[in-house]
């Protein structure tokens, strides 16, 4: 894997987690609410994770992972958790239903949380970083 394809896949992760901090809505619907208070935190820590690796790449490579890593555990924990058991940590499933009641979804089944559109996107793009991450770490490593 060469680094460009990685940090291709970075940049459109971090264009895509970009549309968290603005919010993208259509009239009473939204893709993602602007939610920058509640998830700036994670933005930053992934563009300083993304530039160290531009800049830093021997710590910088291990930092996107490390770090994109715990953001799907987290995400993981609270989206599909719901889905595949109909419970969580994050509050209840009536909560998590209602909370996300006017975002835009691909699918939605009666008594049921599906994650909406954005965050299925979300987390398919945290997990391409993932493995472009872990192929090029495994690349360096035989070329060394």
């Amino acid at each position: 894997m060469k680094k460009k394809y990685c940090i291709i896949t970075q940049l459109v992760l971090l264009f895509w987690f970009f549309l968290d901090m603005v919010g993208v809505y259509f009239g009473d619907r939204y893709l993602v609410t602007r939610s920058y208070k509640d998830d700036g935190l994670f933005f930053l820590i992934y563009l300083a994770a993304m530039l160290m690796f531009i800049f830093r790449e021997k710590a910088g490579k291990w930092a996107v992972l490390v770090w994109t890593s715990i953001w799907f555990t987290i995400q993981f924990l609270c989206h599909e958790w719901y889905t595949i058991f109909g419970k969580g940590f994050m509050g209840t499933l009536e909560g998590k239903q209602k909370f996300f009641s006017g975002s835009i979804y691909w699918l939605r089944i009666e008594g049921r949380y599906i994650p909406d559109i954005y965050h299925t996107v979300l987390h398919i793009l945290i997990l391409t970083v993932i493995i472009t991450s872990i192929l090029y770490i495994k690349r360096k490593k035989t070329t060394e």
